[in-house]
């Protein structure tokens, strides 16, 4: 296997196209902005639900059930035009190490992070992804995460563009308390006690772990650390009922009953900060804006995850370097990336190729990659994901 990983490596350049990764799941309705084929939204099969995400750079399975497969949520390198010769990116990381992702193997041992695009109709169950010392209990990593509304994607908004984050400065922990005592007696209608926020498209937001959440119904580009673990509150959403293990299945089993205990899950200041869209929203920063492209700071001001969006314009090529591996998506128009054709798919068959996600190796970003736009009118326009480094904004809007 070593040989066949070094071998795409080097035939790519030191870039891997990525095959697409499509996830399942088991509740809520999907948005259909994947730009999936309808009749594939179900390849799963019905009882797994609808597909209503893709994954970016994904070296961990998601939490998806006893029903998930095998490799469900690992994210695949594409060796040829063969869709069935290919290894896995944790496989081309575990196996190449610091040769693949460069320092980060020693800092953490593995690619620490992936990106997703979160596809749903209605805005999702208000829900708390877990801390480090709480995912721990469980054998599982805390869960900071991003979101950025990227245009090309959200053609129409769903059925609730608007998100709710923490809960109303005046709410008291005894008032959520008593909303999940009675999470299998009634609906307790728990965002009620949190505040919403209308999503602006081409702009975003970091979500620290602990910090309880219901994204709204844009389509949502979702970078975050490498984990799939959360406990829901919301007991009823958009008219679908959840069963309490959604409530207490990512707690030890004898604090699955203890009310105290999934309460503690919250970070609570941070759920009554006062100036909550001060400290955690993301509006782009500008890093470059030449004759050739246009680069901005997407996800920042967080130690964990970042990213940044970079448009070429119509007709240009430029020579980008990063100072680390990266995974990007392609979200609109086509031309070169490195040496492969790049475009960004109008229709997506399941189990088929594409040509608008990759993977860039800490070597070959910090040579630069070519990229050209082949378009006289259109811009091209990637999303990039990538850890935390030195040089990302930390602070500019408040969390370092």
């Amino acid at each position: 296997m070593k040989s066949k990983i070094l071998a795409t490596l080097e035939k790519g350049g030191g870039i891997f196209r990525m095959q697409p990764i499509f996830v399942p799941r088991r509740f809520s309705k999907p948005g259909k902005r994947l730009r999936l084929h309808p009749d594939d939204y179900y390849a799963f099969g019905t009882k797994r639900g609808a597909i209503k995400e893709r994954w970016f750079s994904s070296v961990i399975k998601c939490m998806n059930g006893a029903d998930a497969l095998p490799d469900e949520g690992y994210s695949y390198v594409a060796c040829s035009d063969n869709p069935k010769d290919r290894f896995t990116l944790k496989e081309a990381v575990d196996t190449l190490k610091d040769g693949l992702i460069g320092g980060l193997y020693k800092e953490f041992g593995t690619w620490p992070m992936y990106s997703k695009f979160f596809d749903y109709e209605d805005a999702l169950f208000h829900h708390v992804h877990l801390g480090f010392d709480d995912a721990a209990r469980v054998g599982r990593l805390g869960k900071p995460e991003a979101y950025f509304y990227p245009v090309q994607y959200n053609n129409y908004p769903g059925n609730f563009p608007h998100t709710y984050f923490g809960f109303d400065i005046h709410v008291t922990k005894e008032d959520v308390i008593k909303r999940l005592k009675d999470f299998e007696k009634r609906d307790t209608r728990i965002t009620e006690l949190s505040r919403a926020y209308r999503i602006e498209l081409e702009n975003g937001w970091y979500t620290p772990p602990g910090v309880i959440h219901a994204p709204g119904s844009y389509l949502t580009y979702e970078p975050q650390w490498n984990s799939d673990v959360n406990s829901v509150y919301e007991n009823i959403a958009a008219g679908e009922v959840y069963p309490k293990s959604f409530l207490n299945e990512n707690c030890p089993a004898e604090k699955q009953k203890d009310v105290e205990y999934i309460f503690s899950l919250l970070d609570w200041e941070k759920n009554v900060e006062p100036d909550y869209k001060k400290r955690f929203a993301r509006p782009p920063i500008v890093i470059a804006d030449t004759e050739a492209y246009i680069e901005k700071w997407i996800t920042y001001g967080n130690p964990y995850i970042a990213a940044k969006q970079l448009t070429v314009k119509p007709g240009q090529k430029a020579v980008i370097k990063d100072n680390t591996a990266y995974g990007c998506i392609l979200v609109q128009g086509y031309g070169k990336f490195g040496s492969y054709n790049c475009s960004t798919p109008s229709l997506l068959r399941f189990g088929e190729l594409s040509e608008d996600e990759y993977f860039v190796s800490a070597a070959r970003a910090a040579d630069g990659v070519e990229i050209q736009n082949k378009s006289a009118y259109e811009s091209l326009v990637i999303l990039k994901h990538f850890p935390t480094t030195k040089t990302t904004p930390k602070s500019l809007t408040g969390e370092g």
